[in-house]
């Protein structure tokens, strides 16, 4: 356990609730740690039954808190942080996973000398595999290094310069849907050639997981591992050509910059 600190998660929407479920399967906290908090707290009666103090009222949630974590949406976070802000305290570490709020717009709105905390995850971290971008304000090493271990405990951490954050919030956590609308396509192929969607889903999602463990174990650029099994005259080399003939790696770029234009817009 993370030297049993307590842990408020505000805002139990769906990235709220997968960092907590992500918390206690990953087995860093227990249950009885982390209190997650919702306006309408019957929609998370599940997590109640699994130990978790789910409450209605922030202020209480934040009162007794070592560390409190912001999951609520951009236009809530400086009404939220109205309120709680009274009772926040030096001592406590806040975390916001809130898009589009900079350090400096958070440290205005809680008044105080606290360290603060930007964190980027995605949807994964319901499962441990998450992609978590971090950057800080106000922090000790200390305080650096719990914030890291309990993203670390969720997938992979990395510290980016805040300037970067958006453009993490593109790579990072839309990538999530990106990733899925890729298998998606493979398995409608793979229906095409001949397999039932059920056989088509397992073999696309494990190939994809087997290819990503290949660039992260081995530390390979892509092309290294597609050198691997592309042969003269190919039905690999094949299929990549008329893929790139079709504009498949320029649409997926102009996407990602289309999301970041967006957030940035915004």
């Amino acid at each position: 356990m993370i030297q049993q600190q307590k842990i408020t998660i505000i805002g139990g929407g769906n990235l709220g609730v997968a960092i907590a479920l992500g918390l206690i399967e990953s087995k860093g906290f227990e249950p009885a740690q982390i209190t997650i908090t919702r306006r309408h707290i019957e929609a998370l009666t599940f997590l109640t039954e699994k130990g978790l103090n789910v409450l209605a009222n922030n202020i209480k949630a934040t009162k007794n808190a070592d560390i409190v974590l912001l999951a609520v949406k951009p236009y809530q976070i400086a009404a939220v942080l109205a309120e709680i802000q009274p009772v926040l305290q030096e001592k406590q570490i806040l975390i916001s996973v809130v898009s589009s709020v900079s350090l400096a717009d958070i440290a205005q709105m809680v008044q105080i000398n606290m360290p603060i905390f930007r964190a980027m995850p995605n949807t994964a971290i319901a499962i441990q595999q998450s992609m978590t971008c971090i950057s800080y304000l106000n922090t000790s090493q200390a305080q650096n290094e719990v914030v890291i271990s309990i993203f670390q405990k969720l997938g992979e951490a990395i510290v980016i310069d805040e300037d970067l954050m958006e453009a993490a919030t593109v790579l990072g956590a839309c990538g999530t849907a990106y990733a899925m609308r890729y298998i998606r396509a493979n398995i409608q192929g793979g229906i095409e050639i001949g397999f039932s969607a059920k056989t088509a889903r397992l073999i696309a999602a494990q190939t994809i997981k087997g290819a990503a463990e290949l660039l992260l174990r081995n530390g390979t650029h892509p092309e290294a591992e597609i050198d691997k099994v592309t042969t003269p005259k190919g039905c690999t080399i094949a299929g990549l050509n008329e893929m790139e003939h079709q504009g498949f790696s320029s649409s997926l770029i102009r996407g990602l910059i289309a999301s970041y234009q967006k957030i940035r817009k915004d």
